[in-house]
């Protein structure tokens, strides 16, 4: 964390202080849930995507990197002032269909991938202010007949298990009578592989996986790209940070701690280097922030009284 979001994450969590007049005052016996749990363990337990570009993935060291993956080791951070600890991090790998349950069941502490915040899984877990906003699209080979979802018809579409992707495609293959050959993979990468394979006509998720495939493709191949992603938005799907439900002192730092990111730049910061810059692949996604993240994140910033 840079200088001046850090004094700016010392203010704010001075002052956030747990309800108390002064953090200082503070005792161990009054943290309870994440906080405790933390504490205790001296560790903080981040569930981490293996395949999801540029948010959450494995560097060529096997390394978990990405722009989520910063703002949680930042979160980390303001999680150690406000405990007084200096935290460690434990990495967790997790699939779009195991990372509701790692949560909820404690198996991590943080959830720091793509995954979208809706109010169906808002029932189960808890989610930060929202870090970006995408939406579904479909993923094909160039020179593919299929150039939106009704193109689809009696066609083969690879989803990943777990995703609000494949509740969509679902839904649009009963709406509209496509009778779609749905394929449900265990995670990002192995969906991307079925039309690779020529398994699949089209992978369908959030955009901005889709432009980090072709991109890492590029990359991989040296060539000018095999793929292109098509059609209209088929979905809204604003990413959050997931932590436990029904933790009321790990939702009010997890919301200060957005908070002063927001207000500090961090956050804008972090998208342009993941975003704007080039990747460890030495290929860029060229993805300027959409208005609606820019309104996010401007909203975000303005302190709440």
């Amino acid at each position: 964390m840079n200088t001046a979001c850090m004094r700016l994450a010392a203010a704010t969590l001075m002052a956030w202080g747990l309800g108390m007049a002064s953090a200082q005052a503070q005792s161990d016996a009054e943290l309870t849930g994440t906080l405790a749990k933390v504490r205790n363990a001296g560790a903080v337990t981040i569930g981490f995507r293996e395949s999801s570009i540029p948010f959450s993935y494995l560097n060529a060291r096997k390394e978990p990197i990405g722009y989520s993956v910063e703002l949680c080791k930042q979160l980390v951070d303001m999680v150690g002032d406000a405990v007084h600890k200096t935290l460690a991090i434990k990495w967790v790998p997790v699939t779009a269909a195991s990372r509701i349950d790692a949560v909820a069941n404690g198996q991590v502490d943080l959830e720091c991938g793509s995954t979208t915040s809706n109010l169906e899984r808002q029932k189960r877990v808890a989610f930060s202010p929202t870090i970006f906003v995408s939406g579904t699209k479909l993923l094909v080979k160039k020179g593919s007949p299929v150039k939106e979802y009704r193109d689809l018809a009696g066609k083969t579409v690879a989803v990943t298990s777990g995703t609000t992707n494949e509740k969509t495609m679902r839904e649009l293959s009963e709406r509209f009578k496509l009778n779609l050959n749905i394929v449900v993979s265990t995670d990002h990468a192995e969906s991307f592989g079925l039309v690779k394979a020529g398994k699949a006509d089209a992978f369908a998720t959030d955009d901005v996986l889709l432009y980090g495939f072709i991109a890492e493709d590029k990359a991989a191949t040296k060539g000018a790209g095999d793929y292109q992603v098509v059609g209209d938005f088929l979905s809204y799907d604003p990413y959050g940070v997931m932590y436990r439900k029904d933790d009321p002192q790990m939702a009010r730092l997890v919301n200060d701690s957005f908070q002063v990111l927001a207000q500090d730049g961090e956050i804008e910061r972090q998208y342009k280097r993941w975003f704007l810059r080039k990747l460890p692949s030495g290929i860029s996604l060229d993805l300027a922030m959409s208005p609606q993240l820019e309104t996010i994140l401007q909203t975000m910033a303005v302190k709440s009284e």
